[in-house]
C-alpha cells in the first residue's frame, strides 16, 4: 500500500514540474524563425550556433587531407608515452612478481633446511659425523 502511495506521489510531482517548466526546448538545430525569435529575447542565452559552424565544428578537415604535423608530432608523443606506461606498468609486474618467486623460494629453503636438521637431531648417534651411513655395524 505505502509503494503505491510513493509512486502516485513521486507521478504527481514530476506531472507539477513538468507542467511548470513548460519553456523547456528541444535540443535540436533550430530554424531561421527560431534563431529569430532567439534573437529577439534577449534574456536567453544563444544555445545554437550557425549551421555552418555547426558542419565543420567536428571536422575540421576532410578525412582525405593530410595531417598538420604538429598533429601527426602530437599523436606520436601520446603514442610513445602510452608505450612508456605500458612498458613501465608491467616491469613493475615483474619485479613484483620475481620477488615474490625469490621470497617462495627462499621460505621453501628455510622449511626443507630446517626439516633436515630435526631429522638428523633425531637420528643422531652420538658419532661425528651424525649420518647413518658411519654407524657401525656389527
Amino acid at each position: 500500500m505505502a509503494w503505491r502511495q510513493v509512486l502516485l506521489l513521486s507521478c504527481l510531482s514530476a506531472v507539477v514540474l513538468l507542467s511548470t517548466f513548460r519553456e523547456g526546448t528541444s535540443a535540436s538545430v533550430g530554424s531561421r524563425q527560431a534563431a529569430g525569435e532567439e534573437a529577439q529575447e534577449g534574456g536567453r542565452q544563444k544555445v545554437f550556433i550557425q549551421e555552418s559552424d555547426a558542419s565543420n565544428f567536428l571536422k575540421r578537415r576532410s578525412k582525405r587531407s593530410p595531417k598538420l604535423r604538429d598533429e601527426v608530432n602530437v599523436e606520436n608523443r601520446q603514442k610513445l608515452r602510452a608505450d612508456e606506461l605500458r612498458r613501465e606498468y608491467y616491469e613493475e609486474q615483474r619485479n613484483e612478481f620475481e620477488n615474490f618467486m625469490e621470497e617462495q623460494k627462499d621460505e621453501q629453503e628455510e622449511r626443507s633446511r630446517e626439516a633436515v636438521e630435526q631429522w638428523r637431531q633425531w637420528h643422531h648417534d652420538g658419532l661425528f659425523p651424525s649420518y647413518l651411513y658411519n654407524r657401525h655395524h656389527i
